[in-house]
C-alpha cells in the first residue's frame, strides 16, 4: 500500500503537487497520467525514496519513508526506470539475480531459496527460456520483461515503473500491461506506473491517478471516466481523448 499524506513536491519555485493525500491499496494496477512535465517521474522517484518531498509524509505499507532503513526500503519498493537497458556479457538470470541483493550475504552469494526466486520471477514474465541470453541480444520488450523480473526477484510488495511501455510497439504494450495486471492481482502487489497510453490506462487498469498540477485526482477507472477529469485535462492540448470510447484522436489546434 502507498499512502501519500499532505505531500508537496517540486523544484525551486515550481510546485508540481501541493497538499496531496491519496491511498493506493495492495493488489491493484494503477496508472499515473498527466501532461509532459507535470511531475509523473518526480512523484515516482519521491515514492521510491530517490527524490525530495518538500512537505508531508509518504507511508509504504504503513512505514514512514523517511524513517525506513536502506534494507527496509529495498525490501518494500522496487523501481523500474524508463531507460533502455543493454548489459553486455551479463546473462538474463544474472540481471534478475541482482534483485536478490538485499537478501544475500555480504559477498552477495545466493542460497538455494534465492535461486528458486530468480527462476520463479523469470517464469512469471515468461522469460525462463531466455535465462542464458545476454540482454544485448534481445528486443526492447524482452529486456523490459527481464527488468520487471528483477523487480519481482526483489520480492517487494510495491513496484513502481516509469513509462514501462516506452519504445514498445502496440501489441507489446498491451501484452506488458496484461502481465502487470496479472502480477498485481495474483501476486498481491501494488503496481504503480506512469504512462502516456491513455487507452491502456482506461481499459486495463484498476485505478488512475491523474496529475492536474498542483492537484492529484485518484479514482477507480470507471469513476475517473465519469468524472470528466481526463477530458478536461487533455482536450485543451493537441491530443483529444474520448474516455468513454477508449480512443485517442488528434484534434486541430
Amino acid at each position: 500500500m502507498i499512502h501519500l499524506q499532505n505531500i508537496t513536491i517540486g523544484y525551486k519555485d515550481n510546485i508540481l503537487l501541493r497538499d496531496v493525500s491519496v491511498t493506493m491499496p495492495t493488489g491493484k494496477l494503477i496508472a499515473l497520467i498527466g501532461r509532459n512535465g507535470s511531475g509523473k517521474s518526480t512523484l515516482l522517484r519521491a515514492i521510491a525514496g530517490l527524490g525530495e518531498v518538500r512537505q508531508g509524509t509518504i507511508l509504504l505499507n504503513g512505514h514512514n519513508l523517511e524513517a525506513m532503513s536502506t534494507y527496509q526500503l529495498a525490501t518494500t519498493v522496487s523501481f523500474v526506470t524508463t531507460e533502455r537497458v543493454r548489459i553486455v556479457n551479463l546473462r538474463c538470470q544474472d540481471v534478475v539475480a541482482l534483485g536478490r541483493a538485499p537478501y544475500t550475504n555480504w559477498i552477495g552469494r545466493m542460497q538455494s531459496r534465492d535461486r528458486k526466486i530468480v527462476m520463479k520471477s523469470l517464469e512469471l514474465v515468461n522469460m525462463q527460456n531466455y535465462m542464458d541470453r545476454t540482454m544485448d541480444q534481445m528486443s526492447d520488450g524482452e529486456c523490459q520483461r527481464i527488468m520487471i523480473a528483477r523487480a519481482l526477484a526483489q520480492d517487494t510488495p510495491i513496484i513502481l515503473l516509469d513509462e514501462p511501455t516506452s519504445f514498445l510497439d502496440l501489441p507489446n504494450r498491451y501484452e506488458l500491461c496484461s502481465l502487470l495486471k496479472r502480477l498485481a492481482h495474483d501476486e498481491s502487489k501494488c503496481i504503480f506506473f506512469s504512462t502516456h497510453e491513455l487507452d491502456i490506462a482506461v481499459t486495463m487498469c484498476d485505478a488512475i491517478a491523474l496529475i492536474d498540477s498542483p492537484q492529484l485526482h485518484y479514482l477507480p477507472v470507471s469513476k475517473m471516466v465519469e468524472s470528466g477529469h481526463i477530458e478536461r485535462l487533455f482536450n485543451s492540448s493537441s491530443v483529444g481523448f474520448d474516455a468513454h470510447n477508449c480512443s485517442v484522436k488528434m484534434t486541430e489546434k
